[in-house]
């Protein structure tokens, strides 16, 4: 709910101390007037508590203290309840107006404070974010439930629904959200159930903080420190630089290997030394396992008890049932549809680099640390093409504005100009104002690209301001990164890192060409199975002829990337793609598994578990684990995607089906960015998804140009 203007009054008690003419006061009433005055100046220095005065109301990262946030949310919570309240109250008849108007322009402090303090935790995370993190946890699982539990605001809501079809389309549309939202949360419960379901949620919020801190944690404790220099043999001079001023920022002596997100290292393909591979691997697969292991047994069973209660046989039915694919048996088809090709695929792979081991004069069996580095060398024979070659032509600032920019100028007309007088949260962070095509201001961008303690893994985007019709607020998003941050000199990018920020950038203007009235519907609030279609599509501009040419330069000379080398790039684009598919079909399985147990099953081992899973699906393949393993899957256990990481292949068809089209109709040019922006990216939830994808290609999506995309078929 959001978002209304809430004044915060304080300059009455600001006063205390300027009244001169009032008797003597006992000692500890002069402290209590001393600690009030303290507050008062506490509280009016508190930026949170007001619309920030910048730009589209971009937060005043540089003013917002730690201690801001715990008073900001107690007043956001305070001001929210009187408004539900005065809704509840309301003696006049529901209607749309007084109370699903209403609900929609309520909280617009507790929205403010929750989108800065949220997305900041898992940017810049400290003791005091999490401190707060887990004492909120709870009280905000409340509030939530003081309100979709409550009888008389759900039979206003329902009383609108019924009578929805004297509304407009994108009225109905706002009235739906709600009434659904209402129910899936419980409001047709009897009081003994909503009772449990509110115990459930407080319980599944503490756990889902619990787990998040834990993975965050594990970023600055599961590290591989070398002391050997020697065992780092493969690794460029600028690459061990950066890993020695890791170790230096750390306190520790010599050279810090730090973990990304998933069960892949980017260090692996490197790495000569096999030991220490395996050493990285191993940390990497097992890290945080004995500490979120009982959390995540514990957090699968309260919410398969929780969709019992809601008349669900399990927590993926109860998931499923509002997105696109509607049951879990549908995305099972699709899962189980792909697995066995791309074990085929991956098996022949396996059996290409099995030989590499053989030929290198080795007498073992491929393993998973041994992949990325052999596979490299596989990929080296058949295109003469290594990570090393390439990297110098992907420098971070050209990539960005030579290749990204420039794309989404050519698609979409717009441009994006640096504001340094904007403050950020880090001194990293790069800050845009983004143009349209007749020079209008969309909203404002924020890029955060590097890895760092305190900063989640992965990479992602977020809003601190939602653009909406009703309000006349703005976009302002950003995205996250996570390339590791050279000792000195320029960022080369890897090809995998040039394709993420080309993806995150598709979630932004998603959120940027949002033009729809109603917050709760506008840019990224969409389906978890229709979020990640526009990304997946941004991404695949990365590889357009015209646009990898204009941005894959030598950071050095500025040449041009000789065009033998750009053909091998687009030649190898498809290259280990069985790897690629089954990593993420196992971990598109674990959660929808791990969401599929009834509330009584015990597992006692999840790794054992996880095995055994990937067997029933036929893809226990030693070679190759999941993308995540469960204890780090922060997707399904703290990220709200609990058996929806499916979605990124089931948008993924969506977004193949949606690019052969555009490729069709003559690629990266005006008309197809125009129609795209129009049909769907500026349309949010507000119409049936589906329909907006039929409004643009004309027909729904197959499945043909996904298996060509990811080179499973010829």
């Amino acid at each position: 709910m959001r978002k209304s203007v809430i004044t915060t009054a304080v300059a009455a008690a600001l006063l205390l101390g300027a009244c001169s003419d009032k008797p003597a006061v006992s000692t500890n009433e002069a402290k209590n007037a001393v600690a009030t005055q303290s507050a008062a100046k506490a509280e009016a220095a508190n930026v949170l508590l007001s619309k920030s005065p910048l730009q589209d109301q971009a937060p005043q990262f540089n003013l917002i203290q730690s201690a801001d946030y715990a008073p900001a949310f107690e007043q956001g919570i305070k001001a929210h309840d009187a408004e539900i309240a005065a809704i509840v109250n309301n003696k006049q008849a529901a209607s749309f107006d007084n109370t699903i108007l209403a609900m929609e322009t309520s909280g617009e402090l507790l929205t403010r404070v929750s989108r800065t303090f949220f997305n900041l935790a898992g940017l810049i995370s400290d003791d005091d974010f999490q401190k707060t993190e887990a004492d909120l946890a709870p009280k905000l699982s409340a509030h939530r439930d003081n309100i979709y539990l409550d009888p008389t605001l759900f039979a206003r809501v329902e009383a609108v629904y019924q009578q929805k079809s004297s509304l407009n389309a994108e009225d109905q549309r706002l009235v739906e959200y709600y009434y659904e939202q209402f129910v899936r949360a419980g409001a047709k419960l009897s009081a003994e159930d909503k009772a449990k379901m509110r115990d459930f949620n407080a319980e599944l919020a503490t756990l889902a903080t619990d787990f998040s801190q834990n993975s965050l944690k594990s970023f600055k404790d599961d590290v591989i420190v070398v002391t050997d220099k020697a065992q780092l043999a493969g690794l460029s001079d600028s690459e061990i630089a950066t890993l020695a001023a890791a170790a230096k920022a750390a306190g520790k002596e010599g050279y810090l290997i730090t973990l990304v997100n998933t069960t892949r290292q980017p260090v692996l393909s490197s790495l000569s030394n096999r030991e220490l591979r395996q050493k990285v691997w191993e940390t990497s697969a097992h890290r945080a396992v004995a500490i979120n292991g009982p959390l995540i047994v514990k957090m699968a069973q309260i919410r398969a008890k929780k969709a019992n209660l809601l008349g669900f046989d399990t927590w993926a039915s109860y998931a499923v049932a509002d997105q696109m694919a509607k049951t879990p048996a549908a995305v099972y088809e699709i899962l189980d549809d792909l697995a066995p090709k791309a074990l085929a695929r991956a098996k022949v792979e396996a059996a290409d680099i099995q030989a590499e081991i053989k030929k290198a004069g080795g007498d073992f069996e491929l393993q998973p640390w041994d992949w990325a580095y052999y596979a490299d060398k596989v990929r080296k024979e058949k295109y003469s093409l290594d990570e090393s070659s390439i990297k110098p032509y992907f420098e971070f600032n050209t990539v960005l504005k030579d290749g990204l920019f420039f794309a989404m100028h050519k698609l979409y007309g717009i441009s994006l100009k640096p504001r340094t007088d904007l403050p950020v949260w880090h001194s990293d962070v790069l800050a845009f104002e983004v143009f349209d095509k007749d020079n209008s201001s969309i909203g404002l961008f924020y890029l955060d690209p590097y890895a760092r303690e305190g900063k989640g893994g992965g990479a992602w985007m977020d809003e601190f301001v939602t653009q909406s019709g009703l309000l006349g607020t703005k976009p302002v998003v950003y995205n996250a990164l996570n390339i590791p941050k050279p000792a000195d000199g320029p960022t080369l990018m890897t090809f995998d890192e040039v394709t993420t920020l080309f993806h995150e950038f598709g979630h932004a203007i998603h959120g940027l060409f949002s033009q729809v009235k109603y917050p709760s519907v506008a840019g990224t609030s969409t389906a978890r199975d229709f979020v990640e279609f526009p990304s997946q599509v941004n991404e695949d501009w990365n590889i357009d002829p015209a646009v990898i040419a204009n941005y894959a330069k030598h950071y050095k000379t500025g040449e041009p990337i000789p065009k033998a080398l750009l053909d091998k790039i687009l030649a190898a684009n498809k290259f280990g793609q069985g790897f690629d598919t089954v990593e993420y079909l196992s971990a598109a399985l674990l959660d929808m598994e791990w969401h599929s147990i009834s509330a009584d099953t015990q597992i006692s081992d999840v790794e054992k578990f996880e095995h055994q899973v990937l067997a029933k699906h036929g893809l226990d393949f030693a070679p190759i684990p999941p993308r995540y393993k469960s204890s780090y899957f922060s997707h399904a256990f703290s990220g709200g995607y609990s058996a929806g990481y499916y979605a990124y292949l089931w948008t993924e068809v969506f977004a193949a089906d949606a690019f052969a089209y555009m490729g069709e109709q003559g690629g990266l040019k005006a008309d197809n960015g125009d129609k795209f922006r129009k049909e769907v990216l500026s349309k949010g939830n507000s119409e049936d998804l589906m329909q907006d994808y039929i409004h643009f290609t004309g027909k729904k999506p197959t499945t043909e140009a996904l298996l060509k995309r990811r080179g499973l078929v010829d």
